[in-house]
């Protein structure tokens, strides 16, 4: 991955050397997953700084980026907190496939209110319902759609829970919106990502799923089909992946491709 990750990123370089000057540019549009949410508004401003128009950002489920786009949103570049919502756009032929790069990942992890976070050792015989008692539910995106839901459902299956905990999710829109009911109190516990969880005053992580427990949990970025003459966009995405930015990634707590 990291050698097609620094093939990319040359192959990007050629292709936008002759870029226009930056005052003739036109913002351009980023759809990106909600986890990226604080991270993707650093970089953005890294690239303001550069002398480029601030790009606009667009933050949501991946799913329903995605869908966006496929009914004519005009994204430039699309930034997916999973495989198979960058599959559904590839499948439909709108996005460049030579571009399509997975440079950052995050971790999985089970979250309780600050004040009320005891550790959980997370393993196969850990008993997830015991914990929650006779009325609490697990916050986390509704695994039909949202990402970090199917990462969940994932990991509750190899725990052999699903079944059991699957009637008590409290199923989100989005990884902030499962987040935001772990803080407030309305569920005893979440499972969202790291980086989300790190940047919460009102959480606290009490385990991490084991890493064999669900798919890597990796963000796929590429370029738009409509963006695929844009000099512009190439250079935002050359950009994103690129050395420049990987302190950025770093700093929020996402992992670096290997």
């Amino acid at each position: 991955m990291r050698r097609r990750l620094l093939a990319l990123v040359a192959t990007l370089g050629l292709l936008v050397a002759p870029v226009a000057p930056h005052a003739q540019e036109a913002p351009l549009t980023l759809f990106a997953a909600a986890s990226l949410t604080d991270a993707m508004r650093a970089v953005a401003q890294e690239w303001q700084n550069r002398g480029h128009p601030a790009p606009r950002l667009s933050f949501a489920a991946s799913s329903a980026l995605a869908r966006q786009i496929e009914q004519g949103a005009p994204a430039d570049l699309f930034m997916s907190a999973d495989e198979p919502w960058m599959d559904y756009l590839q499948e439909r032929n709108l996005i460049v496939n030579a571009t399509r790069v997975s440079p950052i990942g995050n971790a999985l992890v089970l979250v309780a209110p600050a004040d009320a976070a005891r550790p959980v050792t997370l393993a196969r015989d850990t008993n997830l319902v015991a914990l929650l008692g006779a009325n609490g539910r697990i916050a986390t995106g509704d695994p039909a759609h949202v990402p970090v839901g199917r990462y969940a459902q994932a990991a509750l299956t190899w725990m052999g829970q699903w079944d059991a905990i699957s009637p008590r999710l409290a199923r989100a829109d989005n990884v902030h919106s499962a987040l935001l009911l772990v803080e407030r109190g309305e569920a005893p516990y979440g499972i969202v990502y790291a980086t989300d969880a790190a940047a919460s005053t009102g959480v606290r992580v009490v385990g991490t799923f084991p890493a064999e427990s669900h798919t890597p949990v990796t963000y796929p970025f590429a370029l738009m089909r409509r963006a695929e003459g844009n000099a512009q966009a190439r250079a935002l995405l050359t950009f994103l992946i690129g050395p420049e930015v990987a302190p950025v990634w770093q700093r929020f707590g996402f992992s670096q491709a290997r």
